[in-house]
């Protein structure tokens, strides 16, 4: 098998499925995420340890393993999902752990006195966040969220252990047909590096563009 068919396998077939699962698994961590963010930054202090306790219990499960207990175990207890939607839901609960503490830093990096003065103008605190606060947040969390793209498309590599077919997966298939793990594997290396590249250096043009003066969010 000669380079070009190996690098069309991993584009045609491989490519897409990974970018997929990685819009998706940002999707599902940012629903998750972004109301764990609130709830640390104004929930009442049960809440905000609920939180808390989520975050770190998150954080401290790889998300193989999570991948896992969604695919194998979870159906022990009536819960099956096919092979991609375990992937997804499985590091996109991963993800918004650490979604959760991107939208949280960029919330509490808000001057204070901006809440002050929205409410001093007959703004109710809800109000106050939806407009004044959220706004500007979510354009701070912009640099710090783009690296969360980038560490979450090199997770949907994961995802070839319960059978997705995506960028690992074919080229793991590519090596069992070819006998060439090294081109197959360095191509892989090489659209990894090639999708990630474009990805920040995207939503860093986007992060400049909506910087607020005085508060950063460039990147």
């Amino acid at each position: 098998m000669d380079l070009t068919t190996m690098l069309q396998w991993l584009l045609e077939d491989g490519l897409p499925n990974t970018l997929l699962l990685t819009v998706v698994t940002l999707i599902v961590g940012f629903i998750i995420g972004f109301p764990v963010a609130l709830l640390r930054a104004y929930g009442n202090l049960p809440l905000r340890i609920l939180a808390t306790y989520y975050e770190r219990i998150i954080r401290s499960i790889p998300p193989l393993v999570l991948i896992l207990i969604f695919y194998f175990s979870l159906p022990k207890i009536g819960i099956s999902f096919p092979p991609f939607e375990a992937a997804s839901f499985a590091l996109g609960i991963h993800s918004s752990a650490y979604q959760s503490q991107i939208f949280r830093g960029a919330i509490e990096s808000i001057p204070r006195g901006q809440m002050l003065a929205a409410r001093s103008i007959g703004m109710s605190k809800i109000k106050a966040i939806r407009y004044v606060i959220l706004p500007q947040a979510l354009r701070l969390a912009i640099p710090s969220w783009s690296n969360e793209v980038a560490v979450v498309t090199k997770q949907t590599s994961f995802a070839f252990t319960v059978g997705v077919v995506e960028l690992m997966r074919v080229a793991e298939n590519i090596r069992i047909v070819s006998l060439q793990p090294l081109p197959a594997f360095l191509l892989c290396a090489m659209i990894y590096f090639v999708t990630i590249l474009a990805l920040t250096r995207g939503l860093g043009y986007i992060g400049n563009k909506l910087k607020i003066p005085g508060l950063g969010g460039g990147a």
